[in-house]
């Protein structure tokens, strides 16, 4: 990675930022609040940081990396953009924003401006401070509610098996989702709790977007019986 920079409004006044990066993203990290927004289009489930071996939230957008199959005809995506693909490229520095400037959301061609002509934010940078401000707040409740889940055991490993038209089969592993039937189990003071603190509602939006599993299967069937053509 490169030396981070301060974001300036004349150093950087031809800055642009570009959402050509979202179309090799098949899984974007989620804060909690963005769960309901995010399980009208996304599969939300759980996996493991590679470095610390933590459970956090993401959204699944493709079966393979570098692959993601919720873009629209336009090659953006057709549905909510999580929080960290906002911010791709920008970060918190202090009380400032720092951009990493080899970032490739930062090195197209194409993209928004992040400077107006008079060197104002445009709705562009409006919207990565907003996703900074999501971020920073919501990254140690999310922490927490996924320390509740654990302490309830309520993760369990999802088997997700495809095979496709094409002979192809594929099977993902590491990926975790909230037991329904364990949730159902716990005891009715701990269930009031999860609901007082609004967990509960999270934990229904996650278990409510495995429904759109098949479709992305769908969208990869159809994809390679495209290339087959």
């Amino acid at each position: 990675m490169a030396d981070m920079e301060l974001l300036d409004s004349a150093r950087h006044a031809d800055l642009r930022v570009s959402t050509a990066p979202d179309r090799t993203r098949h899984f974007v990290q989620l804060v909690a609040d963005e769960f309901p927004a995010a399980s009208l289009t996304y599969p939300i489930l759980f996996t493991r940081h590679p470095d610390t071996g933590g459970l956090y939230p993401g959204a699944l957008m493709g079966l393979l990396p570098d692959e993601n199959l919720c873009l629209g005809p336009d090659r953006e995506l057709a549905g909510y953009r999580a929080a960290d693909l906002e911010r791709q490229g920008f970060y918190v520095s202090g009380e400032n924003i720092a951009i990493d400037p080899d970032h490739p959301a930062l090195r197209q061609p194409e993209g928004e401006r992040v400077f107006d002509g008079d060197g104002a934010p445009t709705p562009m940078l409006q919207r990565v401070q907003a996703a900074l401000r999501r971020l920073h707040k919501g990254l140690p409740e999310t922490e927490r509610f996924v320390a509740t889940l654990l302490h309830h055991k309520l993760v369990e490993p999802i088997d997700l098996s495809f095979r496709f038209d094409n002979g192809e089969s594929l099977q993902l592993d590491a990926l975790y989702t909230i037991s329904l039937d364990a949730l159902h189990a716990l005891p009715d003071d701990v269930a009031l709790a999860l609901f007082r603190s609004g967990d509960l509602q999270l934990i229904y939006a996650q278990t409510n977007s495995v429904r759109h599993i098949p479709s992305l299967a769908r969208r990869r069937n159809d994809r390679l019986s495209g290339l087959a053509a």
